[in-house]
């Protein structure tokens, strides 16, 4: 028997939005997925999309740090009385499968969000008095329901000019939530060892992602600096190794960024980092190299290569008016090209 394709509401945050779709991308090409994208406007932070079924959702809210939460979708539409003409359809429609939901004993919650337009508590209660026509039963249960359902209002992107209908409604019953628990965990505040150019948690994470980390890999980042990269890659379950040409830095013997810190603790690592996490096991090693001479045996690939490309940029250093100069023991040198060309070049030879 074929599947039945169903729609789901994606809720993103409204952060780091340049990497919303390659994300997205990068995780339904990892896993494999099949998808039907129905939202045109991608910086819309709900979109409504189509998978073959709940087991797929399911896959690819377990690897998003874009995605707020996941629904699935019982109706939508941009005029009010259109959306309750579906919404009573789709219930009525469904009832047999969707009884368990409306039981007794089922506790629930409905939930009322706003995007770009503030609802008081009045307001938000009367949205819900407007679906009576659901057959809940169940008793309502604040702090741990055991079923949620949105009801969602989408206002618009711009706050300085606020439409005076909605853009979209939309009501779904909540699946999953994304792994943006991951940002607080690994958040650079309680991080062991950090430096003034730590990446912070949630983009580092969004580039493993990009990077499509598997349980098993093998994870490379050439300018490593305090190992952020290393410490989201392993997360997701790589093997991870970086180089850095920064002695001081590698060996964490450089000035503290904490202010409150006058010295480095002498426990202080990126090895200590993944420890801190439960990673200690995935930490290959960290050299001190100079990435545009070459270092690494040809036999040598990797599953994937990650890298902050800012760091390029500082790894080399320019005196007054540009001129190239010696920093922290390295030499840039213009005869084998710039930075970039060689890990193009490397990554080409040496990723799996």
């Amino acid at each position: 028997m074929a599947s039945l394709w169903r729609k789901y509401i994606l809720w993103f945050a409204q952060e780091h939005v340049d990497f919303r779709i390659s994300e997205f991308e990068s995780i339904v090409k990892m896993f494999g997925l099949q998808f039907r994208r129905l939202t045109e406007q991608t910086l819309k932070p709900f979109w409504v999309v189509e998978f073959p079924n709940v087991e797929t959702a399911m896959l690819y809210a377990s690897r998003s740090v874009a995605l707020r939460a996941m629904f699935e979708l019982y109706a939508h539409s941009r005029k009010l009385p259109e959306f309750h003409e579906r919404l009573r359809a789709h219930v009525d429609a469904n009832r047999n499968e969707l009884a368990k939901y409306f039981r007794q004993d089922t506790s629930f919650k409905i939930t009322v969000e706003t995007y770009n337009k503030h609802f008081s508590q009045r307001e938000k209660i009367e949205k819900i008095e407007t679906m009576d026509y659901l057959p809940i039963e169940g008793p309502v249960n604040l702090k741990s329901p055991q079923v949620e359902w949105w009801y969602i209002e989408f206002w618009g992107l711009d706050p300085t000019a606020v439409p005076e209908e909605p853009d979209d409604i939309l009501f779904g019953r909540l699946l999953a939530t994304g792994q943006r628990n991951l940002i607080k965990e690994l958040s650079l505040k309680q991080r062991k060892f950090i430096g003034n150019t730590s990446m912070d948690a949630q983009l580092s994470l969004l580039m493993a992602n990009q990077a499509m980390v598997r349980e098993g890999d093998l994870v490379f980042d050439p300018f490593v600096g305090t190992g952020s990269l290393l410490v989201s890659a392993a997360k997701w379950g790589g093997y991870v190794l970086g180089a850095d040409i920064d002695y001081m830095m590698v060996h964490a013997r450089c000035r503290p960024s904490r202010i409150t810190q006058k010295v480095r603790e002498k426990d202080e690592s990126i090895r200590a980092n993944l420890l801190q996490y439960g990673c200690a096991d995935r930490y290959m090693d960290v050299v001190v190299a100079d990435f545009s001479n070459p270092l690494w045996h040809p036999r040598i690939s990797f599953d994937s290569i990650i890298t902050d490309r800012s760091s390029i940029r500082n790894k080399r250093g320019h005196g007054k008016g540009g001129n190239e100069k010696e920093s922290k023991g390295y030499r840039s040198n213009r005869r084998h090209g710039p930075l970039s060309v060689h890990l193009a070049l490397f990554a080409a030879e040496s990723v799996r």
